[in-house]
């Protein structure tokens, strides 16, 4: 990375640097403050009836589209940056002055559609998966709409209390990348200024060659989504005799997303990727049984390497619980004293102004109270069984909330089904312990299973939207007031559209909805409640990696993610994250370095914001019913592959080269 300790406010270039204050993504000095774009001392239009109405509508559509396209094609989209483009037109075609407040509540309550449809659409559709085998399993709206909501408000009200460690304590030392992209979208429509608008123009322009380039990528194939070392003959025999494949997605969304994670924590990813990659499927396939060793690469990663990434995933969470402990201890004893009237009411200013610590505590205890009579009333109906069970949801939400903000903090991905099949497989254990197995076993592990997933994913999407409200100067507190009703609408949606879906499409035969998250939950119940054999050897051999990883000083999940994640997927990621090296170390001089590393950061916001956007279209263009017949042969797909991810390489350090520094 560039030399942090340089300060370059007066780093322009004809096109602009970052919209955002110089000292937006680097780490602060001793003395020094960091001042949002709105004032902190000037009250600003964020929670209007425009606003929260347009957040309202934007969380239904959204979570409809979401919701439907996750199940129907097995595409999931993140909705935070589509939404915020929508927010930043919408403001601009109605001339709406100072809308960047309004704009970030709009986004705030309409990204609640995403988080809540991964959630729901990850675990409750196994229900339907398994009734075709097992008819005695039922599911109704309910079920659905009740194990969202509830999963939703605890993500939330479990993450408040560690907000201000998350965006302002630790600000500089994580990336967060999707919160970066979103940010520049919202800062790009503000102001008349010529550099704001030269910005805006850099991002836009961004945004139009990353969102074509996936668009054609996706639609038509005209070169090769993922170039893989298999493609040729020679990779083929490598693969067959040793199990080495490579491969990288040729996407500019994911090029972008690395520039803005760097090369520290993509290389570890990576690191994660190529040892399960390169070293442990090549082992499996060489010593594993004849019947493991048989099977393709990918089939042995799906089906036994990626397991060690789940067990170090979750290992690298009770790590990060106990790295934690006195952040959270910091938490509980706040609540505890505003609970005794003990805490000083000393005036915050606005944009670090939470919902008290004593409100949060009451509703965290209403909340749970709640969820014990859901799980009561319409799940198990024994109340010992349903004790035992709340007690599994309260404790793995709350322990595993900073966990899912770590990750989204870091990759902008967050491996909320791999922390969610644990959780599965922890209850699952607990519950056949406990005599609650067979098909209300299956019930009681997938509504609970939906609750934490929820909670998790919530709590990894309400980072990114209290990171940039801390970027713009939001107040925390009617983000954080008005993300309940976003989830409660969003809950309500998506109960809906999955319970029409499978009434018009099912979760078998041919027409089935496709659901793979969903489909690895059910395959990895059933034989737990059903009687069956689970690999906890590869979950523990990656416990036990994570532990000697910590102890080596590496960061544990960031490596543990990448074990998790395809190859296929992080290796852009480490191509991104050298650009960002490369262009931000060329200059002796550290005032160009900066300035070509926040245009780079600019370029990669819009190759995210556009593949995000145009990915939304892509799966839209493949419902319509459009096929395209690629005429074009593999090996040719695969040369213009190379050549068209070059171009988009070449394009990203081109641009930000082009950065310089007014003298």
């Amino acid at each position: 990375m560039a030399d942090t300790s340089q300060k370059s406010d007066h780093i322009a270039d004809d096109n602009g640097a970052s919209g955002l204050p110089e000292n937006a993504f680097r780490e602060l000095a001793a003395d020094e403050q960091y001042h949002p774009v709105m004032h902190p001392a000037h009250d600003y239009p964020e929670v209007t009836p425009y606003s929260v109405i347009m957040g309202l509508v934007l969380a239904v559509i959204f979570s409809a589209a979401a919701a439907y396209l996750g199940l129907r094609v097995g595409q999931v989209f993140e909705a935070a940056i589509p939404i915020a483009i929508i927010a930043v037109g919408l403001s601009g075609a109605l001339n709406k002055k100072n809308a960047i407040g309004q704009n970030v509540i709009i986004q705030s309550i309409g990204a609640c559609s995403g988080v809540i449809v991964a959630g729901a659409i990850f675990t409750l559709p196994a229900l339907y998966i398994l009734q075709a085998k097992y008819p005695d399993i039922t599911v109704n709206f309910m079920e659905i709409f009740l194990s969202s909501l509830f999963g939703g408000i605890l993500g939330i009200l479990f993450f408040i209390p560690f907000r201000k460690y998350f965006v302002k304590d630790m600000h500089g030392k994580y990336p967060f990348p999707e919160a970066t992209a979103t940010t520049q979208v919202l800062v790009s429509g503000e102001g008349s200024k010529s550099s704001n608008g030269s910005q805006a123009k850099t991002l836009v322009i961004a945004s139009l060659i990353g969102g074509i380039y996936d668009y054609l990528l996706a639609t038509f194939g005209w070169w090769a989504e993922n170039v893989t070392s298999t493609a040729s003959q020679w990779g083929t025999a490598l693969a067959e005799k040793t199990k080495l494949v490579f491969s990288v997605n040729t996407g500019a969304a994911l090029l972008g997303l690395g520039y803005i994670v760097g090369l520290k924590y993509a290389f570890v990813i990576f690191a994660g990727s190529i040892f399960v990659w390169w070293i442990i499927i090549p082992l499996i396939g060489a010593y594993g049984a004849p019947a493991i060793a048989s099977l393709q690469p990918e089939a042995i990663f799906s089906d036994y390497a990626r397991l060690i990434g789940i067990g170090g995933i979750a290992m690298a969470g009770v790590i990060g619980i106990i790295k934690s402990s006195s952040i959270i201890a910091q938490a509980i004893g706040l609540a505890g004293r505003e609970l005794k009237g003990k805490q000083q009411s000393a005036k915050q200013v606005r944009w670090q102004t939470d919902i008290s610590m004593k409100h949060i505590v009451y509703m965290i205890a209403v909340a749970l109270i709640a969820v014990l009579a859901f799980f009561y009333i319409g799940v198990i109906n024994t109340f010992w069984q349903t004790l035992i069970a709340w007690l599994v949801v309260t404790v793995i939400a709350f322990l595993f909330t900073t966990v899912a903000a770590n990750a989204i903090a870091i990759v902008g991905s967050n491996p909320v089904s791999g922390m969610t099949l644990m959780t599965l497989i922890i209850a699952s254990a607990i519950f056949v312990g406990i005599g609650l197995n067979g098909t209300s076993g299956i019930v009681a592990s997938m509504v609970i299973g939906g609750v934490v997933c929820t909670a998790l994913s919530m709590a990894g999407g309400f980072v990114t939207d209290l990171k940039i409200g801390y970027w713009i100067g939001s107040t925390p507190k009617k983000q954080e007031t008005w993300k309940f009703l976003g989830t409660l609408v969003s809950a309500a949606t998506v109960g809906g559209v999955i319970l029409v879906l499978n009434k018009v499409y099912g979760f078998s035969g041919p027409d089935a909805l496709v659901a793979p998250q969903a489909n690895a939950m059910a395959k990895v119940i059933e034989p737990l409640m059903m009687g069956g054999d689970t690999p906890w050897i590869l979950y523990m051999v990656g416990a036990i990696l994570a532990l000697i990883l910590n102890w080596l000083g590496v960061p544990a999940l960031a490596f543990c993610l990448g074990m998790f994640i395809p190859l296929h997927l992080n290796t852009p990621m480490l191509v991104g994250g050298a650009i960002a090296y490369f262009v931000s170390n060329r200059s002796a001089d550290a005032d160009v370095n900066n300035a070509r590393r926040d245009r780079g950061t600019l370029i990669a916001s819009g190759f995210i914001a556009g593949g995000a956007l145009f990915g939304v279209f892509a799966a839209l263009t493949r419902f319509a019913g459009f096929e395209y017949d690629n005429p074009l042969s593999m090996g040719t797909t695969q040369i213009l592959g190379c050549i068209m991810y070059l171009l988009i390489i070449a394009y990203l350090i081109w641009d930000s080269m082009r950065a310089k520094t007014l003298r």
